[in-house]
């Protein structure tokens, strides 16, 4: 069946006329599926375009919205292009750069060689979440076999030196989520990472390594034993072409994907400074929920972990229930309900909180204690202690509702 691309993603309606035994035409319609992935020559300008110096993902994406697909871009006069905002002389004149369609033509050639799949932000099988960060990539290339489609997705981040007491919680946390059949993303790193997707595998969950390269090459080299198995159930992802090599400035990149494309991110252990602290940063940017797991406060590596929970960037993540409760996985199951108490007694302060949800629904902490008129170190401890006596609960992103 042939498949037909629209970029206003409906259904097309395709006429033909045909002529049997010389009868008068007559009129048939078709209805065609839109097909999920961009074709050689959509991915051929959309390459091209990326190697346009100046051209970033977010200024070529405010191009593609503008002209509709890439190959018009490059065909539109350039009056036009110097009306879309942050297109200036200099971006003008490197679009006459023709070099640009040697290295997509040379690229394309990896891609089909090499069984690459190439994504289009504009694609179905782009990761969803990834599409509302603002910074995401134009174009992503994956290899292995990865399914997102409604999936539970978590990131597991963490130092390369990771500690016995980080292995353990790591291992404790990816058994207990097993039954929930997540899908864990990392970075492909030593320490944190490999033992994240070592785990994954073990539990036969689906996992996937964002690298900071091309798919050409593995790095570690150490890690290459891993591969294999990886794409069996998950594989590897990344924004870079097979001419990137894995620079460091493409490790802060990459981070943007892994805390993007999933709904919360895990520091397992940190030092004060280090890449997962940034991976955080960039979750916490996107309003993703973010876990922190602490540890003793004389452990180098878990520094970066208590700061994030002391300064309130991270929920404590002591156990899977935590993860579990925090993100509401649970809600699917038939979880037997806690029995309220039959009359709970509030006092003044908490009654007061207790009318104010009960009237306005869902809300933040902020706007509780500055309707209510509480400091916010005050209500913390309120709000606690309300949800001890079960009239309370506490949703993801620092919401509270009344039960």
């Amino acid at each position: 069946m042939p498949c037909f691309k629209n970029k206003n993603k409906k259904e097309l309606a395709t006429i033909f006329y045909f002529k049997i035994a010389d009868k008068s035409p007559f009129l048939i319609t078709f209805r065609f599926q839109i097909c999920p992935q961009m074709n050689d020559q959509e991915l051929f300008y959309l390459l091209a375009l990326q190697r346009v110096e100046g051209v970033g993902d977010i200024i070529a994406k405010k191009l593609l919205t503008h002209f509709g697909h890439a190959e018009a871009v490059f065909k539109a006069k350039s009056s036009q292009l110097a009306a879309i905002d942050g297109i200036g002389n200099v971006l003008l004149k490197n679009f006459k750069d023709q070099s640009v369609f040697a290295k997509a033509e040379s690229e394309l050639e990896f891609i089909a060689s090499h069984q690459i799949t190439a994504t289009s932000f504009q694609d179905g099988d782009y990761p969803e979440r990834l599409k509302h960060c603002f910074d995401s990539p134009l174009v992503l290339f994956s290899s292995g076999t990865i399914d997102l489609r409604n999936r539970k997705t978590i990131s597991i981040v963490g130092t390369r030196q990771i500690t016995s007491y980080g292995i353990e919680f790591c291992k404790k946390l990816i058994e207990d989520l097993a039954p929930l059949n997540p899908v864990i993303v990392s970075g492909f790193a030593y320490g944190v990472d490999i033992v994240a997707h070592q785990l994954a595998m073990e539990n036969n969950l689906q996992t996937i390594g964002v690298v900071a390269h091309g798919l050409n090459q593995i790095y570690p080299k150490v890690h290459k034993k891993y591969v294999a198995k990886m794409e069996e159930n998950g594989g590897f992802v990344t924004e870079f072409w097979s001419t990137s090599n894995p620079d460091k400035e493409n490790f802060v990149r990459r981070n943007r994907i892994v805390a993007g494309m999933t709904e919360a991110t895990i520091v397992i252990e940190s030092a004060e400074r280090g890449g997962s602290l940034i991976t955080a940063n960039m979750a916490n940017d996107y309003n993703r929920d973010v876990f922190a797991v602490p540890g003793r406060v004389t452990d180098k590596y878990s520094q970066g972990c208590n700061t994030l929970i002391k300064t309130q960037k991270a929920h404590v993540l002591t156990s899977a229930a935590d993860l579990i409760y925090m993100l509401n996985w649970d809600l699917e199951k038939a979880v037997k309900p806690v029995q309220k108490q039959l009359f709970v007694a509030l006092d003044e302060d908490e009654q007061k909180i207790y009318d104010y949800l009960l009237q306005s629904g869902k809300e933040l902490l902020d706007i509780i204690a500055l309707e209510c008129d509480f400091p916010i170190f005050k209500i913390s401890g309120i709000l606690l202690n309300m949800e001890l006596k079960g009239v309370i609960r506490p949703l993801p992103g620092k919401l509270f509702e009344a039960i």
